[in-house]
């Protein structure tokens, strides 16, 4: 359960602080449907950039943006749809589109859901606090982001070895960034990092996107029902929503699995996760490539119970495909084998973290044999927009991409294997959910009721957190009153 005792004094202050700087605070109902926000604030965002720093931006928490970079309203979901050509699968496979999101990817939204219960009960008071986001990525600059649009002052902490982009940007945003030893899959660095910075800095608080609850909760609330509006769309009469993939990382996404569990019986939700350092599959170990999702550990805040196979993709693949995708030889192969102009355009629409998603996905869907009426969902977390240094330093490292590597990978890619996939049974679910303990009780402090509440108790543990969405947006309505009044 999220904490919503009040702090009447600070509460005060925080409303104070929203009037001084003309800020209103948008719902969980307004960031899934946007017909709810008033019109006074889609006339403002008429005139603002999708990035720009700027309160307003708050309302475009959500995968209904129209896709233009100024100026732009709400429509429906942004999604792409991959052709049988590029997935070699029967199933239709789609992904619901990050892109689009202010910082180009959908961590604002667990950002914002993190922070924003903490400023309407007073718990944080931006006057005397720091918000900490640690994180593999984009939910550092989510968090930078968020924090600087409600003013708050904000400490960014994510490993040396992610994108020269990610950090030249945080370093606009934050007041301060701290980069970790390693890559991607060095978490437990951050996490040391977060230790120090409790017992040193009384002014900082830490937003864990690993442990924290509202992350889980914003992709229920949110992107459960975007990604079931997605299937809506694409089902033709007698579809039926089989698949729904995912990375690791920090679990948060994997809420809108169990979304899509209650409302279609009988889907499965599987995690994709890199080969080079595959947790769940073999207990974690090693490096790898795939920017943005985190490793050797098990997030606090994911639900095994809701969670039917693993699939580890190899980051070699994921690397090639990047190329396959963005470099003119790449598209040349995809043309040839009959990819449409209009989706080769669209391709950058997957950052690495995305493709990786895409292969999962494959990998999934061919295990499971799924078949012309089934339909596969995954999510493109952000977009080649973050990642153009990785272009470069790849032509550096392996030379030109000609004709030829990209008839190699687009073989790799429409000849996808399914190894080292594995199905979850009662036995390996519970597994990989007692591997919680040694990270966040043993290191961490957690109580050892509440992972066996979430294990034994599963469907009032998660069920009463997901209650919480109509009590916060009657306390964030009550808040944007006082400021307005």
């Amino acid at each position: 359960m999220i904490d919503l005792r009040i702090d009447e004094k600070a509460r005060k202050k925080n409303v104070q602080r929203c009037k001084d700087n003309n800020i209103i605070l948008p719902t969980y109902e307004q960031m899934r449907d946007p017909t709810k926000i008033p019109q006074s604030v889609l006339d403002e965002l008429k005139s603002i950039g999708l990035w720009d720093v700027h309160s307003r931006n708050l309302f475009r928490v959500t995968w209904k943006n129209e896709p233009k970079e100024k100026g732009g309203q709400f429509g429906g979901v942004n999604w792409l749809e991959l052709p049988r050509e590029i997935t070699g699968t029967k199933a239709r496979i789609a992904g619901i589109v990050g892109k689009w999101f202010p910082t180009g990817a959908h961590k604002v939204g667990a950002a914002y859901s993190c922070l924003v219960p903490e400023l309407i009960t007073g718990r944080f008071d931006p006057t005397t606090k720091k918000a900490v986001w640690p994180s593999t990525g984009n939910y550092c600059r989510g968090g930078a982001y968020i924090s600087r649009l409600l003013t708050c002052p904000s400490v960014a902490i994510l490993p040396a070895e992610m994108s020269r982009e990610r950090f030249e940007w945080l370093k606009t945003m934050a007041e301060e960034v701290i980069a970790t030893p390693g890559c991607e899959s060095n978490v437990r660095e951050i996490f040391e990092e977060c230790i120090q910075i409790e017992k040193t800095r009384p002014d900082a608080v830490i937003f864990n996107q690993f442990d924290q609850f509202p992350n889980h909760l914003w992709h229920y609330t949110i992107t459960g029902p975007a990604m079931d509006e997605v299937f809506k769309n694409m089902a033709k009469p007698g579809d039926h929503l089989a698949l729904t993939m995912y990375s690791s990382g920090s679990a948060g996404t994997l809420g809108s699995g169990t979304y899509l569990k209650e409302h279609h019986p009988g889907t499965l939700v599987g995690v994709g996760e890199a080969l080079q350092c595959p947790t769940i599959l073999e207990n974690g170990f090693g490096g790898h490539r795939i920017e943005g999702i985190g490793d050797k550990h098990i997030p606090w805040i994911h639900n095994l119970r809701d969670t039917d196979m693993v699939a580890a993709v190899d980051d070699e693949i994921t690397i090639r495909l990047l190329r396959l995708f963005n470099e003119p030889a790449g598209k040349k192969a995809l043309a040839e084998a009959g990819v449409s102009q209009q989706i080769i355009d669209q391709l950058d629409l997957m950052g690495i973290s995305g493709i990786g998603n895409l292969v999962a996905t494959i990998k999934a869907a061919k295990y499971y044999e799924l078949g012309t009426d089934d339909i596969a969902l995954t999510v493109f977390t952000d977009s080649m927009q973050l990642y153009g240094s990785r272009l470069i330093e790849l032509a550096t490292e392996r030379g030109t991409y000609d004709q030829r590597q990209a008839d190699r990978d687009l073989d790799m890619l429409q000849n996808l294997s399914v190894d080292y996939v594995l199905e979850l049974s009662h036995v390996d679910k519970r597994r990989v959910h007692q591997l919680k303990y040694y990270t966040w009780i043993e290191q961490l402090g957690k109580s050892l009721d509440e992972l066996n509440a979430q294990w034994n108790d599963h469907r009032s543990y998660w069920g009463d957190l997901h209650g919480q969405v109509d009590t916060i947006d009657a306390m964030i309505k009550e808040f944007n009153a006082e400021v307005l009044g």
